[in-house]
């Protein structure tokens, strides 16, 4: 029979041989573990909610790819919702009721969800998932949870109280119509606890994006459209005031969306047991980095509410062909631009936590060629697909031929600013991930001013189109300034190729133009053709253009694997 020390040193070295899961950044023992002694203790009762699962690296492209697809999905299904919604509800006092108490707790949830405390949260939570302890992490996602659902459910108590009085404030008109006010005021008391319920769901999304698990967030906005869908199918008959079954649609969703992750927190060991403390450090640590975030995210919202303003004191349709030039321009920016944004900013946080300057430069340079590789082929074809892509969506109905000509100018404008667009959301996670919200804030508010001055020079001459091109330069402004700084700090660092590259995508996208300007019938023709006509021909030359393209890329040596990254 084997000795007693024979049996201790096979079971050392079976002890090596199995696998052990290290968080960072525990090392490895100095010495092995006699494990005869540690048979006789006791185990450990495990509790399911304290394993947690490591960040993972993963392809940049690849999960850019994923995001950019559920976008995708998402804003097709928001069209859908839009085209039920006009259909049961038209333009009546019904729709404009919810869409004002849609718009309140959305334009809440842009300051506390994905805007600001995103912003603060992830690179936060990527330092202590990357330096700190298991228990640390689970300690950082109970305070923050509870802290978060603290001051959210507090503010929405005091909103659905005050709901009147901030119908009021932001739709004074309202205030004509008595009837109107108070449908908007019980519309508002339903949708308000959605402030509460997509901000933990931007909190769960958070975490998931952080560990690398991006399908699940980005998939989550697709059953807010199939609530509002579903509600307006099918509660409306059962409503005495129809358009009440929109509101109650936004309530489930927020219901839907937050209980969608809750499983995938679970299966990470990652969900929280919510605790308000606003003294951890790390809570702490984010709602010094948010202060200036929401600064800068308030600030975006004014200047979208004076190009408002202006747009209003035009021609009557002005705000209307911003809206849907804009609508269009939201498209690539949020399956591409947005969609390279998401999956850039975890990665970086955590690069930056493991101080490896050198991987998060190459990060950087990545998302810049990313986005030029698509935006610049996408804002060239939006310029010049401009009347066919209006007239194919939009020219139905009370949409006229003047309506369509006066939105194109617009479009062209905005389409000359979708790569600054696509820019500003790849260069700005260079700071957030470097937990430097202020300095993204300063050159916001400098792009602000621009804007505005720009608006009144270029107002006169081009009116509704002048604030779209307004926007577009100020736009450039901004990230170029985001560019210089990361520049002049080191932080990026241009990799080589830049030059090969720009020949392969100058290339591309010039031949692509040519052809599309080439095939794409006069635009005055698409006004007579049937929907379907108008299709066919727009998925034609959309597969055209954007074979010609990538045909030019792969004949000067460009292949996926080039933009392959690891986060």
């Amino acid at each position: 029979m084997p000795s007693r020390r024979g049996l201790r040193g096979r079971r050392l070295v079976k002890n090596r041989l199995r696998p052990v899961f290290l968080w960072p950044p525990f090392p490895e023992p100095a010495e092995d573990v006699d494990v005869t002694d540690r048979e006789q203790l006791p185990p450990t009762p495990v509790d399911e909610h304290d394993k947690v699962v490591a960040p993972k690296a993963g392809g940049l492209m690849r999960s850019g790819l994923l995001v950019s697809v559920m976008t995708m999905l998402s804003r097709v299904m928001g069209l859908v919702r839009d085209v039920v919604i006009a259909a049961l509800f038209g333009a009546g006092s019904g729709a404009d009721a919810f869409f004002v108490a849609f718009k309140i707790p959305n334009f809440m949830r842009r300051l506390f969800a994905e805007g600001a405390f995103n912003q603060a949260f992830v690179p936060v939570l990527s330092e202590y998932a990357t330096r700190g302890s298991k228990r640390e992490v689970r300690e950082l996602l109970n305070a923050a949870a509870g802290s978060l659902t603290v001051v959210l459910a507090v503010l929405t108590a005091l909103f659905m109280v005050a709901a009147p009085w901030l119908v009021w404030v932001f739709a004074p008109g309202f205030g004509r119509d008595p009837a109107k006010l108070a449908l908007t005021a019980d519309m508002l008391r339903l949708t308000f606890p959605y402030l509460l319920l997509i901000s933990l769901t931007a909190f769960s999304g958070s975490v998931l994006n952080t560990w690398n698990r991006f399908a699940i967030p980005a998939f989550t906005p697709v059953l807010l459209n199939l609530s509002l869908i579903a509600a307006a199918l099918l509660l409306t008959p059962l409503m005495t005031e129809p358009a009440m079954a929109l509101a109650w649609g936004v309530l489930i969703a927020g219901v839907a969306q937050l209980a969608f992750q809750v499983p995938f927190l679970v299966r990470l060991g990652l969900m929280p047991r919510p605790w308000p403390s606003f003294v951890h450090p790390g809570v702490k640590q984010i709602m010094v980095l948010m202060a200036p975030a929401l600064f800068g995210v308030s600030v975006s919202q004014i200047n979208l509410l004076l190009d408002t303003i202006l747009a209003s004191l035009l021609a009557p349709g002005s705000v209307s062909w911003l809206y849907y030039s804009d609508r269009l321009v939201e498209l690539p920016l949020g399956v591409f631009g947005i969609a390279i944004g998401t999956v850039i900013l975890p990665a970086l946080s955590k690069r930056h936590a493991e101080q490896s300057g050198q991987h998060f430069s190459e990060m950087l340079d990545w998302a810049i060629r990313a986005v030029l590789l698509l935006g610049l082929p996408a804002a060239l074809a939006l310029a010049i697909l401009a009347e066919p892509l209006l007239i194919s969506l939009f020219h139905y109905g009370a949409m006229t031929d003047h309506d369509i000509a006066m939105a194109a100018m617009s479009l062209r404008a905005y389409a000359f600013g979708l790569v600054a667009f696509m820019l500003i959301k790849v260069l700005a996670p260079g700071f957030f991930a470097r937990q430097n919200t202020k300095t993204p804030v300063k050159i916001g508010i400098l792009a602000m001013v621009a804007n505005m001055v720009l608006n009144l020079i270029l107002i006169w001459p081009l009116a509704h189109a002048g604030l779209a091109l307004a926007t577009a330069l100020s736009a450039f402004l901004n990230a170029g300034l985001l560019g210089w700084l990361l520049y002049k700090e080191r932080v990026l660092v241009f990799q080589p190729g830049w030059g090969r590259y720009a020949v392969q995508l100058l290339g591309g996208s010039a031949v692509m133009s040519i052809g599309l300007l080439w095939i794409s019938p006069d635009w005055q023709a698409w006004l007579g053709w049937d929907v379907w006509t108008r299709v066919a021909w727009l998925a034609a030359l959309v597969v055209a253009g954007a074979g010609v393209y990538f045909a030019w890329l792969a004949a000067f040596g460009m292949r996926l694997r080039h933009f392959r990254m690891k986060s």
